[in-house]
């Protein structure tokens, strides 16, 4: 029984159990540094350099262009059924969505994973950082400027109740990293799917995505363009780490041989 069950675990996990339990414990240690940063700049002084760095960012916006976000929640409908569909997505795409390919990945096209788990630590080290040093306020607390929360009204929760508030942090909205996980997501997904009509369908969801984040009032567009940059600094990242990890297995290939080709081959006479 043992056996049976041993033999079934090592097909459906390609590296054995430990290599699951390293993968998993590694992603906790990126959502507690997560947790700390919150911590870092939840109060009131974090807050108001919050605010400042929204309206600074309404400011650029406006002088380039770019502040269309209002006029598309007006346009759409900042409630209603389009509304609830992009709350929904908003909060699944960050976790459910993500997870679950993450996991497929890892199952089906374990030899691709770890260059996107790579793009996913270096992508969380980026955007910690932009936390701490860059804390930015949503769209969604700027009603003056006719903004709306679509989520807290798809919900019914307010998104800075104690509840809601406790899951995530307010004033984590440069860069949004429902766009850099998008992105992460969609474009090794749409290089390894066999159909193409997966294919497409992957390379829309980062424009959904993107669409969404919008829509429902939770980040400005340059807050999505940084968060392409993001991905693609992790892209360029997990690359060279790639090459790096088999410049070293070279070397350590070549180190192994070493004696055996320095000491020739004696014939007996």
């Amino acid at each position: 029984m043992l056996a049976s069950l041993r033999s079934r675990a090592e097909r459906l996990f390609p590296h054995g159990v430990w290599d699951v339990v390293l993968q998993v414990a590694l992603f906790q240690v990126i959502y507690m540094a997560y947790r700390f940063t919150r911590g870092a700049i939840d109060s009131p002084q974090g807050a108001a350099v919050a605010f400042e760095h929204g309206r600074a960012i309404i400011d650029f916006e406006r002088s380039t262009g770019l502040f269309i976000e209002p006029k598309l929640q007006s346009a759409i409908g900042a409630t209603g059924f389009v509304a609830d569909v992009a709350s929904w997505i908003y909060l699944n795409a960050q976790v459910t969505i993500t997870v679950g390919c993450l996991i497929y990945i890892y199952l089906r096209h374990n030899g691709s994973f770890y260059f996107v788990r790579n793009m996913f630590i270096v992508a969380w080290a980026i955007a910690l950082l932009g936390y701490v040093i860059y804390p930015t306020a949503p769209p969604r607390l700027f009603p003056e400027w006719g903004f709306v929360d679509s989520v807290a009204d798809f919900t019914g929760i307010p998104t800075d109740s104690g509840a809601a508030g406790a899951l995530f942090n307010p004033y984590a909205a440069v860069p949004s990293m429902h766009v850099a996980f998008a992105l992460m997501i969609s474009m090794p997904l749409a290089l390894l799917a066999k159909h193409r009509v997966t294919r497409v369908l992957w390379c829309c969801y980062p424009l959904i995505v993107t669409f969404v984040i919008v829509m429902t009032g939770n980040h400005f567009i340059t807050d999505a363009i940084l968060g392409a940059l993001t991905a693609a600094t992790a892209a360029v990242a997990a690359t060279w780490l790639g090459s790096l990890r088999e410049h070293w297995a070279f070397e350590g290939r070549r180190a192994a041989l070493a004696p055996a080709e320095r000491e020739p081959v004696r014939v007996p006479a």
